[in-house]
């Protein structure tokens, strides 16, 4: 078990109200009926089934149109909200950049040009850029796919984006280049002094390439033969060797990843089923900076602009100067909008990126302080813009990596509905995943009638009982909208806490519950005729 799970406690990259409900800062009078409806049977079977025996569930259905509360269960009761934080995170980052945000990544000539030569050093003056266009599409989208590459060392079928990794230093290359310069008679610097990492998992940096991590895509061969190994970014002097051999059909896959004390040498062993699919791993990249450096300086060659320093070692980060005042900018890379990282992030539960908008949003307020300051800028969003108690909230990163972390069921409703009367209530929704559509709960009622019909941020957090040998759920949970087969929104929260699995598929089982339900609540409002 313990080689399934790295942490104790993690987010799987995917939980009795008054009868005035405050939502987005507005008293709602109760309609008629004056109070909750019983849960459908259905529902209360799913509550009642083996593993929930000692868990506890809450639930919150509320109709925005009229404030009329349709179910509840435990509504003011803290819960682990797991990737749920994410809602809280994303809605105040979504506010304090703002949609249409986007992060300019200059590169400045620090020295002097003679002809085509420089010298001097060119410095890269990282922003917090989530991809640096390593997932933009030709139509300026961002690109992701439904279990995310991030996710590949923990959840099966983690797949890749076709986008190049290093498509935005290439382009920060041809632009140098462009500038009128060949050589550069000095160094390539990364400049990460916007903000200081926090000590975050994952960690967030100013100079984020690929997610800060190496992909590793392994694909069966023939039996008895080496299994083909692709990886990338290829960026000196990171080196990748695989001893994983093809097995038969129907013969066990299992493919352990090791790397050196700095990461750069890394090592896959094990096996692979013949005519399975391929199995993506990842190794993270230890020093983001240094990475950087090389993989520009790689990109600078490439482009025709030669430098003379060193291409591999350390970013010189000490000879950076104290401004740029007096440097001309030769280059600079602008990222897609913010709302379309937003989507990435909710669509596919991106924990980097989720720890990273604390530091996006300390970086607007002028600070390096990424927890310090973002957290003042989600505390200012809830209490000044969406008008919600944030005492319902206890947060102490971005992601919702904590069990520590606690929600009510009545907070993210009052948050989701606040979402609800602003000129960005559509484009919100369609950023968190769709049932049976797309992202995190892509697999789950790919058939069934409320397909396509429920909006809803999943979150999970899964340790280890080793008393009792088997799984412990802290958190299972989903949050968002449901639609009615009329088009009516209503808003919901649905949230296990303390459930148990005797295996990695009785998991997945809690998390196929709690779509079910969300499924359940669709189908019954649609009965209701809304």
């Amino acid at each position: 078990m313990r080689a399934m799970i790295r942490h104790r406690l993690r987010p799987w990259a995917a939980a009795c109200v008054t009868l005035v409900a405050m939502v987005g800062g507005t008293a709602f009078a109760p309609a008629v009926p004056p109070g909750p409806t019983p849960l459908p049977p259905a529902v209360e079977a799913i509550m009642h089934q083996a593993g929930y025996e000692h868990a506890q569930w809450g639930l919150l259905e509320v109709d925005p149109a009229n404030g009329h509360v349709i179910h509840s269960r435990f509504a003011n009761q803290s819960f682990v909200p797991g990737s749920d934080t994410k809602l809280v995170t994303l809605s105040a980052a979504w506010h304090t950049l703002g949609p249409d945000h986007r992060f300019t990544t200059p590169v400045y000539a620090v020295g002097k040009k003679r002809g085509t030569t420089l010298d001097g050093n060119l410095a890269l003056v990282a922003q917090g850029d989530l991809t640096m266009g390593g997932r933009t599409k030709p139509d300026g989208s961002v690109d992701f796919t439904d279990i995310d590459h991030t996710s590949a060392n923990d959840l099966p079928g983690a797949t890749l984006t076709p986008e190049n990794p290093l498509a935005g230093l290439n382009a920060i290359a041809r632009q140098v280049r462009a500038a009128g310069l060949t050589h550069v008679n000095g160094n390539v610097i990364v400049d990460p002094r916007i903000f200081t990492p926090p000590a975050l998992d994952p960690q967030p940096t100013p100079l984020i390439i690929n997610d800060n991590v190496i992909d590793l895509l392994t694909t069966p061969t023939k039996a008895g033969r080496p299994a083909k190994l692709f990886w990338r970014p290829q960026v000196q002097p990171y080196r990748v060797t695989s001893t994983v051999r093809t097995v038969a059909a129907g013969g066990t896959t299992d493919i352990t990843v090791t790397a050196s004390r700095n990461g750069t040498r890394i090592a896959l062993s094990g096996t692979i089923a013949a005519g399975s699919q391929p199995v993506l791993r990842i190794s993270g990249v230890r020093d983001p900076n240094a990475f950087g450096r090389t993989a520009l300086i790689e990109a600078l060659a490439r482009a025709g602009v030669s430098v003379s320093a060193r291409p591999t070692g350390p970013n010189p980060q000490g000879a950076l100067p104290g401004s740029y005042t007096h440097d001309p900018r030769v280059a600079a890379f602008v990222s897609p909008q913010y709302h379309e990282y937003a989507k990435l992030i909710l669509k596919v539960s991106h924990n980097l990126g989720a720890n990273l908008a604390l530091c996006n949003m300390a970086v607007l307020r002028g600070s390096k302080d990424c927890i310090d300051a973002g957290f003042t800028a989600e505390h200012a969003f809830l209490t000044k813009v969406a008008h919600v108690d944030p005492t319902q909230f206890q947060l102490d990163d971005g992601r919702g990596g904590d069990a520590t972390e606690k929600a009510t069921p009545t907070g993210l409703v009052q948050l989701l509905s606040y979402w609800l009367h602003t000129r960005d209530a559509t484009a919100f929704r369609l950023s968190l995943p769709i049932l049976g559509v797309d992202g995190s709960n892509a697999t789950t009622c790919r058939h069934c009638p409320a397909k396509g019909k429920v909006f809803a941020k999943p979150g999970t957090v899964i340790g280890i009982d080793d008393l009792n040998r088997q799984f412990a759920v802290a958190d299972q949970s989903q949050a968002g909208y449901l639609m009615t087969d009329k088009g009516h929104l209503l808003v919901f929260v649905v949230l296990v806490n303390s459930a148990t699995a005797p295996d990695i598929q009785g998991v997945q089982k809690v998390f196929d519950d709690s779509n079910k339900i969300s499924a359940l609540l669709q189908e019954e409002a649609s009965a209701r005729h809304l």
